[in-house]
C-alpha cells in the first residue's frame, strides 16, 4: 500500500473520527431549523450518542444563543480549533468567534474560508453524529458542504403550510442532485396544544411534511409541535430536554431522535452491499475498487473523468454531457479521492477537476479499464 492511497486516510483531519455527518437544511428561513438542530443534538446525546453541532450560518449564527454560550470558552490544539461544549454537545459557530454583536459583512469567498475551516480544522474527536445547521437556501455553503464535508445524509425541516413545503422540496432536490442521501423530513410547528384544555389548534395547518415525504418517496421523521416551551428554550439557551423529558415538546424531540437513528442504521444496512471493502490508487493513476463480493474492478482515469456526473460536466436541465473525450488529456491521472459518507467517492484528477461525486452504484455501472476502449465516448 506504500504506492497507493487507501480509503481509510481520506477524511479531513477534523472529521476523521465522526461516524455520521448530517446536514439539517431548509429551503427558506423562519421554519425553526436552528431550533430543531440544537434540540435534536441534545436529544441524540440523551439517547447515549456522542454528538457535535456545527453552525454553518456564517451571516446569521444562532447556535450560541440556542446552546447557552455567547462567547467562546475554548482553546486551540495545535492548528485545530477545540469546539465549545454545553449540555454534552460539542459545537462551533461564527457567533462564538465574534467580539461584538455587529453584523458579519463579508463577501462570499471570505465566508467560504470559514466554512472550510469548520470542515477541516476543528478537533471534534470521536462522534457518533455531527449535525450541521445550514443557512436557508441552496447556495455556495450547501454545495461546499455536500462536496467537502462527506455528508452521510440530509434532514429537511419544514412547516406544514404550502409556501414552506414548496421551498423545502427545492432544497431536498438540491441534495438529491449532488447525490446526498435524504435521511428524511421533519415537520416543525405542527399544531399548538393548549396547556389548559388540551385542544390542538392547527396554526400552520398540519400533516404537510408527512404528505410531502410520501409524494417525494423519502422517510418522514416526525413532527415537532408549536410549543411555548420550545420558544422559551431558544431565548434562555436551555434546550427543552434539559428541563426533563416528560413534556410534549421533549417527548417529540426524543421520538424524532430515535427515528433519525433508526433511519441512519437502515441507510447503512442498505448501502452495505455496495460499499467497497477497499479503494486504492495505482502508480499508473488507475483506481482499483474491491467490492464486498470479492470482485476487484480497475477503472481507467480517462473513463472516470469522461463520465464525471457533476453539474459542470452534465447539464442539470437536459442531462446532456458537456465534456468530450478530446477535451480530456490522454495522460490524465486520478491524484486522490475522498470518501463521501458511505455512499460515494469524490475523485480528484490531475487536470484540477474535483467536483464529481461518484455514488458506488454509479461506479459499479461504469466500464472497467479493460473495457474502456469499447465504451461510447
Amino acid at each position: 500500500m506504500a504506492d497507493s492511497q487507501s480509503q481509510q486516510d481520506t477524511k479531513p483531519r477534523g472529521l476523521s473520527g465522526i461516524k455520521n455527518i448530517i446536514a439539517v437544511a431548509s429551503g427558506k428561513g423562519g421554519v425553526g431549523k436552528s431550533t430543531v438542530s440544537s434540540n435534536l443534538a441534545v436529544a441524540l446525546r440523551q439517547t447515549g450518542a456522542t454528538v457535535g453541532l456545527m453552525d454553518a450560518d456564517i451571516y446569521g449564527p444562532s447556535q450560541p444563543g440556542m446552546m447557552g454560550a455567547q462567547k467562546l470558552q475554548q482553546d486551540v490544539r495545535g492548528d485545530l480549533l477545540v469546539p465549545a461544549e454545553n449540555y454534552g454537545v460539542k459545537f462551533v459557530s461564527m457567533g462564538l468567534l465574534l467580539d461584538s454583536d455587529g453584523p458579519v459583512i463579508w463577501r462570499a469567498p471570505m465566508a467560504m474560508k470559514i466554512i472550510q475551516q469548520f470542515i477541516g480544522n476543528v478537533d471534534w474527536g470521536y462522534l457518533d453524529y455531527l449535525l450541521i445547521d445550514l443557512p436557508p437556501g441552496t447556495g455556495d455553503v450547501q454545495l461546499t458542504l455536500a462536496q467537502q464535508a462527506q455528508l452521510s445524509g440530509a434532514i429537511i425541516v419544514t412547516t406544514p403550510q404550502q409556501v414552506a413545503l414548496g421551498v423545502a422540496a427545492k432544497g431536498l432536490k438540491m441534495f438529491e442532485q449532488v447525490n446526498v442521501p435524504i435521511v428524511g423530513i421533519i415537520e416543525n410547528m405542527s399544531g399548538f396544544t393548549c396547556a389548559h384544555c388540551g385542544k390542538v389548534t392547527e396554526v400552520f395547518k398540519v400533516g404537510g411534511g408527512e404528505q410531502m415525504a410520501k409524494n417525494l418517496g423519502v422517510p418522514y421523521l416526525g413532527a415537532i409541535p408549536l410549543d411555548p416551551e420550545i420558544v422559551a428554550s431558544g431565548d434562555t439557551g436551555k434546550p427543552v430536554l434539559e428541563n426533563g423529558n416528560e413534556s410534549a415538546a421533549a417527548k417529540s424531540f426524543l421520538k424524532v431522535a430515535e427515528t433519525v437513528k433508526n433511519q441512519i442504521d437502515t441507510m447503512h444496512a442498505r448501502t452495505a452491499a455496495n460499499e467497497p471493502e477497499q479503494i486504492e490508487l495505482r502508480k499508473t493513476g488507475e483506481m482499483v475498487v474491491t467490492w464486498p463480493d470479492g470482485k476487484v474492478s480497475s477503472y481507467n482515469p480517462h473513463t472516470l473523468r469522461l463520465n464525471c456526473p457533476c453539474a459542470s460536466c452534465v447539464s442539470e436541465d437536459t442531462g446532456q454531457r458537456m465534456i468530450t473525450a478530446k477535451q480530456i488529456p490522454l495522460d490524465i491521472r486520478v491524484t486522490s479521492f475522498d470518501m463521501v459518507g458511505r455512499y460515494a467517492v469524490a475523485i480528484h484528477f490531475s487536470d484540477g477537476h474535483n467536483t464529481g461525486l461518484y455514488s458506488f452504484k454509479y461506479l459499479k455501472e461504469l466500464p472497467e479499464a479493460d473495457a474502456a476502449s469499447s465504451f461510447d465516448v
